[in-house]
């Protein structure tokens, strides 16, 4: 099982590049699947989920061809095939392969997705919206997800009874071929998801309402190949600016997009953490902060809560909660979205943090703490680069174990932080 070590204090200061979002590199190479002409994506992060994601199309018969570290040229085959059970288990994007294999085959049968253990994730959302296109979905021994598609889908009126990013995503690659209108309420309006409509249109589609909750597809007969460069990671924007608040530390972060970036500002605000704009594409992070937990209008403990896009995200949550153990004060992180995903504060507690865990989803902290070095595992891409950053604030050595969780998400972390200063060694 590949580690890493890390002696925390020494000083991180530098310029680091974010890469593409690997959120939306998911549903696009799934959208490959609706046309047999070639789509090239550019900005892919050369990371795991991006890799397994691949290895299933190439199962289903795609040729899919490097063109450098970050481009790759996708051409669908046959869209049959085996699709093996560790590979689907290791992603959860593997069920966006439904979508489009529902549109342009008659369905696909599919292992339980896997992916983060953060609690209870749903399909029944993914279901509403594909049965209410024309597909059945059941569920078979063993946990198999079968979607049946006998004939072209239908246009519909869909309500999703919560705003799913991949549900929304699923739906959407189903409907852009499906006859008539499609209308899809309470959908999710993520960047990532904005980024799969706007390739989709690329590739001769008709989204519309892209960035809001409403979107409306007229379906189309046919899909032609396109080129389409995938927008920045907000998730790794977000946590290289948490690795610059907790450690004290002055980062430039280049390949932004600062206009996704005014909720995360907000947060960031509530613990006394700033960064100026340097241009619409950079930002930089300043060593001096008010680093000050805030307190709300009357005077009581404020609270950082999740929401679905344009609110807080979900996965910078785990990134806040060890920034703020940093700042003085005491401060209310509250997720509201998974039920799991609050335990990894008891990795955080054996390092000496200050964190008192009311329940599953909600968590006092209080700050400054003085970290210390420990042994503690990864449980998920987001905390775990969480105890990355707890590590570089820390003092003494951590061992990080289970960095597969970590490196699904975040390309080359190691090397990244080895620029910015950090003493990290990566073992396998």
């Amino acid at each position: 099982m590949s580690i890493y070590r890390i002696n925390g204090g020494s000083p991180v200061a530098g310029t680091i590049r974010v890469g593409g979002n690997k959120n939306a590199a998911l549903p696009c190479i799934a959208a490959t699947l609706l046309t047999d002409e070639p789509v090239v994506l550019r900005n892919v992060p050369a990371i795991e989920d991006v890799s397994v994601m691949l290895s299933l199309l190439a199962c289903l018969g795609s040729s899919v061809q490097y063109l450098d570290d970050h481009s790759v040229r996708i051409t669908s085959g046959s869209r049959h095939g085996t699709l093996p059970a560790e590979l689907v288990d290791a992603v959860r994007g593997s069920i966006l392969l439904a979508g489009p294999l529902a549109a342009s085959t008659e369905g696909i049968r599919l292992p339980p997705p896997g992916g983060d253990v953060i609690g209870l994730r749903r399909l029944d959302t993914h279901f509403l919206g594909l049965t209410a296109l024309g597909a059945s979905c059941t569920v078979e021994d063993g946990g198999i997800l079968h979607i049946h598609a006998p004939g072209r889908l239908r246009g519909a009126a869909v309500f999703l009874d919560e705003s799913s990013v991949t549900a929304t995503e699923n739906v959407v690659m189903a409907a852009v071929t499906a006859r008539g209108r499609t209308t899809i309420l309470n959908a999710a309006s993520e960047p990532h998801v904005q980024d799969l409509c706007r390739m989709l249109n690329l590739m001769g589609a008709s989204v519309s309402g892209i960035g809001s909750n409403l979107l409306s597809i007229d379906g189309v007969d046919d899909l032609h190949g396109c080129e389409f460069s995938l927008g920045c990671d907000f998730m790794e924007v977000g946590s290289f600016i948490g690795l610059a608040a907790a450690t004290k530390g002055d980062i430039t972060i280049e390949g932004v997009d600062t206009s996704q970036l005014p909720m995360i500002r907000l947060g960031f605000s509530k613990i006394g953490i700033r960064w100026e704009d340097v241009s619409p594409s950079v930002l930089h992070v300043p060593s001096e902060q008010e680093r000050r937990l805030a307190k709300d209008l009357g005077g009581k403990t404020a609270k950082i809560d999740d929401a679905p896009w344009p609110g807080f995200p979900a996965d910078l949550l785990s990134i806040m909660t060890v920034a703020a153990t940093q700042m003085e004060g005491s401060i209310l992180i509250h997720e509201k979205m998974f039920e799991s995903r609050m335990f990894f504060v008891d990795w955080l507690i054996r390092m000496g943090a200050d964190i008192v865990l009311c329940d599953p989803h909600r968590a006092v902290v209080n700050g400054p703490c003085r970290l210390h070095g420990a042994i503690v595992t990864s449980p998920d891409v987001r905390a775990g680069m969480a105890l990355v950053i707890a590590a570089l604030c820390a003092e003494g050595r951590t061992e990080i174990q289970n960095i597969y969780q970590i490196e699904r998400g975040y390309e080359r972390l190691a090397d990244k932080l080895l620029a910015l200063g950090a003493d990290i060694e990566r073992f396998d």
